[in-house]
């Protein structure tokens, strides 16, 4: 057998035992995130601390667009489930937690606290960035996240 056909029959194998990288992705998939929702006592008085509060333009609508794009924010939106029983969102009685990207914690708790929004607790030493914890209105935990900083950014 000739070097050319050895190389060829190489090529071959290594190329079916190969993954293909080089198909569309299917129809019918998740994409993202594309909504929160969720009740309250007092909807409009929520929305409106959500906005004089945290700074979230509230649209005519009652509700908020927040994108993507923003300088600094993460490439993609964490969906975690939690035991039955963990105690992580305490001391709100919800089954859910809000988490929100901030590009400074410190000069966004430092506007919280002029606003007299009581910090629940702050971890400037986790593997993945900064953290505060704070309470909306409706008794919702909501935690406060500085992503930590890609080398050579900044």
């Amino acid at each position: 057998m000739s070097f050319s056909r050895i190389l060829l029959h190489a090529v071959v194998v290594v190329a079916a035992l190969m993954p293909m990288s080089i198909s569309a992705e299917p129809l019918g998939r998740i994409t993202g995130v594309g909504g929160i929702f969720f009740k309250s006592k007092d909807p409009k008085g929520l929305m409106t601390w959500y906005r004089d509060v945290l700074g979230i333009k509230v649209e005519a609508w009652g509700g908020a667009l927040l994108p993507y794009n923003a300088p600094k924010h993460p490439p993609a939106l964490t969906l975690n489930a939690f035991k039955e029983g963990s105690d992580y969102m305490e001391p709100s009685k919800r089954e859910f937690m809000l988490n929100f990207a901030v590009d400074d914690l410190a000069a966004f708790l430092d506007q919280l606290k002029t606003k007299g929004v009581p910090i629940l607790r702050r971890d400037d030493n986790d593997a993945s960035g900064k953290f505060a914890w704070i309470v909306d209105p409706d008794g919702t935990k909501i935690e406060l996240w500085e992503p930590k900083a890609e080398p050579g950014s900044r």
